[in-house]
């Protein structure tokens, strides 16, 4: 999807084009040769990389996957918006001058600039609308490529099934499968979760779960875009594109309770949510306040609560209460009868990206399949029951087919979005009480 006054070269490049410029692409790439998927010698040859989207998350996700390997070519971008893709690769070149070879031919835009990105690639980065996450995952993967995935993994049930398909076709190929969940990959989380399963804190009675903050990356609208441009460039701010706060941002909260009750998954949730004061047509049609108990089989509830409003206390934490004392897992520390802290530190980003490389070289794959779509899935259950104000039971949501329309596979340029202004000039919301989401 491009401007319609936008240039040829402005667009990005047609099918084409990219074909007729593979040969140049091989050349830049310092002349190394592309040798097979999984039988990279460590250290020594080049890994094409590609990003699928081009907002800080990705940007931020191939600067550490350069970091990770010295090897490591970026070849191929792809975003909505051009000038997001100029920007982002003139930062990384700046980072990473020597592993930044993306020509302007490399440089895709459009809803299906992730096939030429994926053909191009041997690692595939995907931090876009979290939509598409689990539609390009599997395309990648089908496609011989290793995945890192940024969080959440999905945005209904319909995704999650998909992505659940996708974990099973990297295990036949023998390919990657990263996931942007980073506290698995933080050593002092890890050390603190192993010390609750060992008993420090007795059991465990419930906790306590907190995202708040002010709203998150507010984008201006320029005066060129069209309103699917609009939605596309804030897409934190559309649920049919995010799937709004509680899998886009809670997710990781969810992700340390799951870890801390032996991953696995509550019975049941029941949510408050709404819309309050981020009322203006630049905060999209998402609801900025959320609260959500999830109930397990043994009475253990996860008091989960995330909020994007300006003005208020904010605060991000897991709180873990138990028989014999407390835990926070993001300070790393434990109270009561062993009482303990975490004097470390290190950069879960950087280590995911790592070990995503390093199961490339080895020919070890790394398959984080299990956790992203539990966490990913408790996050949607509790958001369907912010929007419905139904009990959502983990039975019935796993059952479900609900996705929010359109289909990833339908997206196209020019369509029309499915949600649109009101006279006001806001979007319309969810309705609790009155809306349904999962019948039928």
């Amino acid at each position: 999807m491009t401007r319609p006054e936008a240039s040829d070269k402005q667009r990005g490049t047609t099918r084409r084009d990219f074909l007729k410029s593979s040969a140049a692409l091989a050349t830049a790439v310092s002349g190394a040769q592309f040798i097979a998927k999984n039988a990279y010698a460590a250290g020594s040859d080049v890994l094409r990389v590609g990003m699928i989207g081009c907002g800080p998350r990705c940007t931020g996700a191939a600067a550490q996957a350069l970091s990770a390997d010295p090897g490591a070519r970026l070849v191929a971008m792809c975003d909505i918006l051009m000038n997001r893709i100029q920007d982002k690769r003139e930062n990384l070149r700046k980072q990473k001058k020597d592993q930044v070879v993306v020509d302007d031919d490399h440089c895709f835009t459009g809803f299906d600039g992730y096939k030429h990105v994926i053909e191009a690639s041997d690692v595939v980065l995907i931090a876009n609308a979290a939509k598409f996450h689990p539609f390009h995952a599997m395309a990648a993967l089908q496609a011989g490529k290793h995945v890192f995935v940024e969080k959440p993994h999905g945005t209904d049930p319909a995704g999650i099934k998909l992505l659940k398909r996708a974990v099973e076709v990297a295990k036949d190929k023998k390919l990657c499968l990263v996931s942007g969940l980073q506290s698995r990959y933080h050593t002092g989380y890890a050390e603190t979760v192993q010390r609750i399963h060992d008993g420090a804190i007795g059991d465990v009675v419930s906790i306590e779960e907190n995202f708040l903050r002010p709203p998150y990356q507010i984008t201006q609208r320029e005066p060129w875009m069209s309103e699917l441009e609009w939605q596309c460039s804030t897409q934190y701010h559309f649920n049919w594109l995010s799937g709004d706060d509680v899998p886009q941002s809670l997710v990781h909260n969810l992700d340390r309770s799951s870890w801390v009750m032996r991953d696995t998954a509550p019975a049941k949730c029941h949510g408050l949510g709404g819309r309050s004061s981020m009322t203006d047509p630049i905060y999209g049609n998402v609801f900025d306040h959320h609260s959500v108990v999830y109930e397990y089989e043994n009475g253990v509830r996860i008091y989960a609560f995330c909020r994007t409003t300006e003005g208020c206390y904010n605060i991000s934490n897991s709180i873990i209460l138990g028989t014999k004392g407390r835990a926070s897992i993001m300070d790393c520390q434990i109270w009561g009868e062993n009482a303990w802290r975490w004097g470390g530190g290190c950069d879960p980003y950087q280590i995911e990206h790592d070990t995503l490389f390093k199961g490339i070289r080895s020919g070890e794959p790394v398959n984080n399949g299990e956790y992203m779509a539990r966490s990913t899935m408790m996050g949607i259950m509790g958001q369907i029951s912010c929007y419905t104000g139904e009990e959502i039971t983990w039975k019935q949501i796993n059952k479900s087919d609900f996705a929010y329309a359109p289909k990833p596979e339908d997206c196209h340029d020019g369509m029309e979005p499915p949600v649109l202004p009101e006279a006001s000039g806001s979007y319309p919301v969810y309705k609790p009480g009155f809306t349904r989401l999962l019948e039928g």
